[in-house]
């Protein structure tokens, strides 16, 4: 035993950065395909109010969401959506680290807020580490919103472009309409 402790210390070599090899066609992890799925506002299109109820119960804990309901270990959350960070709910303490932030509760600023408090506001009091999940981040906007805010949820966006060889049909059909375009514009002349 004595002699693999030696030897290990011996022929020690760092560990390289990048561990294993390359796989062509593939990304690695932060090289810009981290965050891929549904955006935003596709999830909130979409966003069930029940099911961020039920995600609330994890927030339950530290939070009321009642008209008028008193702070917890964190502020009530009646209306929060639109309202200016860190502001308001009644004389809550909140941290610098959140106060120095700015800004309003939009859906994309919650969004990153739920994702992970502690990246948002480094120094927050905030002591819950995120939800992971877009969607339960989406549903959980949704029903926020919907106690006492209202704002009006974001449509979906566009569907992605169409495959080339779709394009590629609709150019082929274009110039058979484009040649009815000048007769038709003729006709509407005359009258």
């Amino acid at each position: 035993m004595g002699g693999g402790i030696v030897s290990a210390k011996l022929f020690h070599t760092e560990r390289p950065e990048a561990m294993g090899y390359a796989i062509e066609g593939v990304e690695a992890e932060g090289e810009g395909g981290g965050d891929s799925g549904p955006s935003l506002n596709t999830l909130l299109a979409s966003a069930d109010v029940a099911q961020g109820e039920k995600v609330f119960a994890k927030c339950a804990a530290c939070h009321t969401i009642n008209a008028g309901g008193a702070n917890g270990i964190g502020p009530n959350l009646h209306g929060v959506m639109g309202e200016a960070v860190a502001t308001g709910h009644g004389g809550f303490a909140f941290s610098d680290a959140l106060k120095s932030k700015g800004g309003s509760w939009d859906f994309a600023t919650m969004d990153a807020w739920l994702k992970s408090p502690r990246e948002f506001a480094p120094g927050t009091k905030m002591t819950f580490a995120g939800l992971s999940k877009p969607a339960d981040r989406a549903n959980l906007i949704a029903y926020l919103n919907a106690q006492g805010s209202n704002l009006p949820l974001p449509a979906a966006d566009a569907a992605p472009a169409a495959a080339p060889e779709a394009a590629e049909a609709a150019n082929a059909a274009a110039p058979a309409d484009n040649a009815a375009a000048p007769a038709a514009e003729g006709v509407a002349a005359t009258h």
